[in-house]
């Protein structure tokens, strides 16, 4: 493959005037770990330093009276551009861990007398160990599936046939990504939500590595409950507020552990007794984090105006690029592909496993001006992030990678300069 074909991909980009809007330091810098933590906007910065001093600063405690909602008109914000969830669904709060507790458990007392949580093994940490403290708290049996293992499941993909191997009628909850965190497989959501409510349990989605670069329609695919981070493919900061889904027919079945003061009724008349709001409020625990909202919005009022059909178009055209230089470059240097080379069945990264993957990716940052991410036991994780990363930035990182293996120069890099990786 010729470096032109990814410039001609960039010329006939809809989108690719979208880089422009985001603050780029190093144009020299290959980044490739938008799936991490996304690209700082221009308009982030501006909205910050707007809000601090013209509303913070001029108003003070007054502009609560404007502020005092933005939880929930984020979360209208984040459902119509990334989501596809009608007003009235999503929260803006929190993180990603609290909110997936929250649903996590309320979802397990919503089906009393079931004592089975279905899992997998190659889930992200923070859910497997909520699912774990949960499951000794209410005594209840929490089975993962091992989709590690190539034998049962191919590049970590949960199957609707696999999954409903582990259904039962005692099964009270099933906790899935709907993008690997590491494989970047991409999950069915309408199919196994549909397998999963033919059992009478509930389904719960953790879409941190999706939002933002692929289409879910949570509405139209009949998604009850999900959490998701803001900071990825959002592009909205480290630490940025996270969401919580629960469609409008699960609002009032639904009661979490966590009862808060926003969540109250008549939140302002301090009530003796907790009273809980019917709406998506009552899934609110406390005042939210304003400066980390605009952050939010800045940068999502971006992804509905790219669209969130286009943004998935991009990905799609880019990670197949990303597998066709691995076919070219990398497969013959010893690298693998744990990654669905089908469009439908990943996300917008891919992992390259390799035996010296943390060593290659320490050597990519020091020596080749290349930020991927390392996750263990093998494997290199690029992504691209549709707004932010043009086709030739992704052609070059290649590049880059194909050279510094090649030449055997990626041993050279000191390691253990950093735990993050």
């Amino acid at each position: 493959m010729e470096r032109k074909i990814a410039e001609e991909l960039d010329k006939a980009d809809p989108l690719r005037s979208f880089r422009d809007e985001f603050l780029i330091v190093d144009p020299d810098t290959c980044y490739l770990d938008g799936n991490s933590l996304g690209r700082l906007p221009h308009s982030t910065i501006k909205a910050i330093n707007s809000f601090m001093v013209e509303e913070w600063g001029r108003e003070v405690v007054t502009g609560w009276s404007h502020w005092v909602d933005e939880a929930q008109s984020t979360g209208d914000l984040i459902g119509r551009s990334a989501l596809g969830a009608a007003a009235g669904q999503v929260l803006a709060c929190d993180t990603t861990s609290v909110n997936f507790y929250q649903l996590a458990s309320a979802a397990i007392q919503a089906r009393p007398g079931r004592k089975t949580i279905v899992t997998d093994a190659a889930n992200f940490p923070t859910d497997r160990y909520v699912l774990q403290g949960l499951a000794k708290t209410f005594g209840l049996h929490l089975v993962m599936i091992e989709n590690e293992n190539p034998s049962i499941s191919a590049n970590e993909l949960i199957t609707p046939e696999l999954l409903e191997q582990y259904l039962s009628d005692d099964v009270a909850l099933v906790s899935l990504e709907v993008v690997q965190y590491r494989a970047g497989a991409r999950h069915d959501i309408r199919a196994i939500n549909a397998l999963v409510e033919k059992y009478g349990a509930l389904m719960l989605w953790d879409a941190a590595h999706a939002i933002g670069s692929v289409q879910m329609n949570f509405d139209d695919n009949g998604v009850n409950l999900a959490v998701g981070c803001t900071y990825k493919y959002g592009n909205s900061g480290p630490g940025a507020p996270a969401w919580l889904y629960v469609s409008k027919a699960m609002q009032s079945e639904l009661r979490v552990p966590i009862q808060g003061w926003f969540a109250q009724r008549d939140q302002f008349a301090m009530g003796r007794e907790f009273d809980r709001e019917e709406s998506i409020r009552g899934f609110q625990i406390a005042s939210p984090s304003l400066m980390g909202l605009r952050c939010v919005r800045s940068s999502f009022e971006m992804i509905e105006r790219a669209g969130i059909g286009a943004i998935e178009k991009k990905a799609a055209a880019g990670t197949a690029m990303m597998i066709t230089l691995f076919d070219n470059w990398l497969s013959p240097l010893g690298f693998s592909l744990n990654t669905p080379r089908d469009a439908h069945k990943r996300g917008a990264h891919i992992s390259l496993v390799h035996p010296e993957a943390e060593q290659i990716a320490i050597a990519l940052r020091q020596l080749k001006n290349v930020i991927p991410d390392y996750r263990v036991p093998n494997s290199i994780r690029v992504a691209i992030s549709p707004l932010a990363n043009s086709f030739a930035e992704i052609y070059e990182g290649f590049a880059r990678i194909r050279d510094l293996v090649a030449s055997g120069d990626y041993k050279k890099a000191k390691s253990g300069l950093s735990r993050v990786t």
